[in-house]
């Protein structure tokens, strides 16, 4: 048994080796490039322990993995952290330009991915011989269709893409993130009404309710935390003091959401801090901070955020050491290749049928909509959600394999081509 401190010491290790060897000779973005060394890595060990069994390593490396729970570690975690760093350099300027595509992208088009990623999954299965019910299927569909922000925003610093297009994708991934958190709570208690095989009934004023105080209430709690800790830092010039309050407020701010129970129901905790980072990161910079104080604070969330996102991605290729033994093989790597491109169709719809509407109104860039449906990249928090559902429920490992197949699909062939995309659909012009 790994003590909590030998865990992140392997963890930190295995992430500086891999980041090195990438650097150094495989020349991959850097979070794409742990990933798909972790992967490899994962998979050699399954090899041995497949032609070799009585060697034991990758029961010794599962056992390891097997005491993080990746869940916890990211919902509970990493997300905060990360999620507040990514909206700290969000321009608040181009995503007021661009607010209602983010709104209609970040929720109608999360429940309209749901819809049919959930109608499709299903008879996926069917066609499969696979015994899902409905109500699961919308499960998936809930817990793949928000765009990863932790994802996206790794991704987007290696693409040189319009400034407005940028702060679409970026102020979509990092609120549709917190509205699909909410979704998947919705369907997951409608699945759980009936039990862990049957279909449950919850009706339209509760499901209205709980999104109400989950998304609204937790966009209150961050302008609340977020303004005390502007004030704060408005009074006084010392950066060190003023990077100890912005880890304050975020981690105070996600803590404090998980505990205010308001009819049985929790806040957001990651639109409570989205908020509170578009808060500090804009109007905080501007006027509470000085030239140094930006320098060092700005530099101090980037670093973390580069930490986590490598342990982050780390973790998801090493993940699959657990996942392989709760699914048949052959089985999931046909229902992934029929759900990719499932998954795939919903976010072109749920992208364009937004922005075609907006289109009425306003001009869009050209190319927008290959670019949105393509760079919507799955991410961790899709695997996190996948794995906090029951272990009595039948279909988790079905949900289980598709999940984590669509994500690796999503970060591994959609973050390295999306720059290609962008050079040949959007005017070059744009790109200066």
């Amino acid at each position: 048994m790994l003590s909590l401190f030998e865990i992140a010491a392997m963890m930190l290790a295995l992430s500086a080796l891999f980041g090195w060897v990438n650097h150094a000779f495989l020349k991959l973005p850097h979070t794409i490039g742990l990933l798909v060394m972790a992967l490899v890595t994962s998979l050699v060990l399954i090899g041995l322990d497949f032609f070799f069994p009585a060697l034991g390593v990758t029961e010794t490396v599962r056992a390891a993995i097997g005491q993080i729970d990746f869940n916890q570690t990211v919902m509970n975690g990493m997300l905060a952290f990360l999620l507040f760093a990514g909206a700290l350099h969000v321009d608040m300027a181009f995503l007021r330009s661009r607010r209602w595509a983010i709104g209609l992208m970040a929720t109608g088009g999360v429940l309209i991915s749901t819809v049919i990623v959930g109608l499709g999954f299903y008879l996926l299965a069917k066609l499969l011989g696979l015994d899902i019910p409905l109500a699961w299927a919308f499960v998936f569909g809930a817990l793949i269709s928000p765009t990863d922000p932790v994802a996206v925003l790794s991704i987007l610093k290696t693409v040189n893409m319009p400034p407005l297009l940028e702060a679409k994708i970026s102020g979509e991934s990092l609120f549709n993130d917190g509205v699909g958190v909410v979704v998947f709570t919705i369907m997951l208690a409608i699945a759980m009404g009936g039990g862990a095989h049957g279909e449950g009934h919850v009706s339209a004023a509760a499901i209205a309710q709980l999104f109400a105080i989950e998304a609204i209430g937790g966009a209150v709690l961050g302008l609340l935390t977020g303004w005390i800790a502007y004030r704060m830092m408005a009074m006084i010039d010392e950066h060190a003091i003023e990077i100890l309050i912005t880890l304050g407020i975020v981690t105070a701010t996600y803590a404090v959401a998980g505990r205010i129970e308001i009819a049985g129901h929790h806040l957001s905790g990651p639109i409570a801090v989205v908020v509170a980072g578009l808060l500090i990161g804009n109007k905080g910079a501007e006027f509470a901070m000085s030239e140094k104080t930006r320098t060092y604070l700005f530099g101090f969330w980037e670093l973390i955020d580069e930490i986590l996102n490598s342990v982050l991605f780390l973790l998801i290729g090493l993940e699959i050491l657990i996942l392989s033994q709760s699914f048949n093989a052959e089985m999931a790597a046909i229902l992934v290749a029929l759900t990719i491109p499932l998954v795939l169709f919903a976010r072109l719809v749920a992208v364009a049928l937004p922005i075609e509407l907006l289109g009425l109104f306003k001009r869009y860039t050209k190319g927008a909509i290959p670019v949105l449906t393509w760079g919507g990249v799955r991410g961790g928090i899709s695997v996190a959600l996948a794995l906090s559902l029951p272990d009595s429920v039948a279909a988790k490992p079905v949900i289980l394999s598709a999940t984590y197949g669509v994500v690796v699909f999503s970060i591994i062939v959609q973050g390295l081509s999306v720059r290609r995309l962008v050079n040949k659909v959007i005017n070059p012009d744009l790109l200066k």
